[in-house]
Parts: structure tokens; C-alpha cells; sequence
């Protein structure tokens, strides 16, 4: 399973014909303890780098984009739920945003693979 990464800190990892979104564990450690998250709604299209979602710390709140264009399929229920630990224990994990359909699957492709958000992020 291969997970791909945007400049603003989204992942996004394909799994059969739907794709998990959430934010990576750098964008969580930089927002601190989360103190809200809101998702959209099921059935929505985003294209890509549209703004998706909105997440708030005690420090800043934040824009989160689609990292790749598609409709949305399913949301974290963890996460509407208001357990938004989540993000900040496992934001690569249990703490995804959103799955969605993909609608141009080269734009995952055309996304950094783990080394090279590795090496993007040691430069900031």
C-alpha cells in the first residue's frame, strides 16, 4: 500500500478503488492538541487542492485540501464523533479524514512518494 503526500501536509494511500485522505503526522505536530475537526458531507466532489475539511488547535486553525480530485465516499465516524485525539495519536492511521472515489487516478501518482515528503519536510 503506497501513501503519497502534498506540500500542504495531506496524505492520501489508495486502497483497491477508494482513496484514504488525513493529515500527516508532521501537519498534526505542528497543530498541537486538536480541538476540532469538521468533515464534509458524503457525496461531495472536490477537485484537486480544494479546500476539504477544517481542522482547529488551541494554536491555529487550518484548511485541509484534497489531495487528489474525487467524491466522497465514507468520513471518519471517529472523528464526527468529536474523539478528535485521533488526529493527533494516529493521524496516518486511525485519524484519516475522508475516503473518497478518485476521479484522475494519475494525480496520486504525479504526488510525493514517503522519501521524497521525507526530505521536503527536513527542509522547512
Amino acid at each position: 500500500m503506497s501513501t503519497r503526500y502534498t506540500k500542504d501536509h495531506e496524505w492520501v494511500r489508495m486502497e483497491g478503488d477508494v482513496a484514504v485522505v488525513g493529515i500527516s503526522k508532521y501537519a498534526a505536530d505542528q497543530l498541537g492538541d486538536v480541538v476540532y475537526a469538521e468533515l464534509p458531507e458524503v457525496g461531495k466532489s472536490f477537485a484537486q487542492g480544494a479546500d476539504m475539511a477544517v481542522v482547529e488547535s488551541a494554536k491555529t486553525a487550518s484548511d485541509v485540501y484534497a489531495p487528489i480530485s474525487g467524491e466522497i465516499v465514507e468520513t471518519n465516524a471517529e472523528i464526527a464523533s468529536q474523539n478528535w485525539e485521533i488526529i493527533n495519536n494516529a493521524p496516518e492511521a486511525g485519524g484519516w479524514f475522508v475516503k473518497l472515489k478518485p476521479s484522475n487516478k494519475a494525480e496520486f501518482d504525479a504526488l510525493m512518494d514517503e522519501a521524497a515528503y521525507a526530505d521536503y519536510v527536513k527542509g522547512l
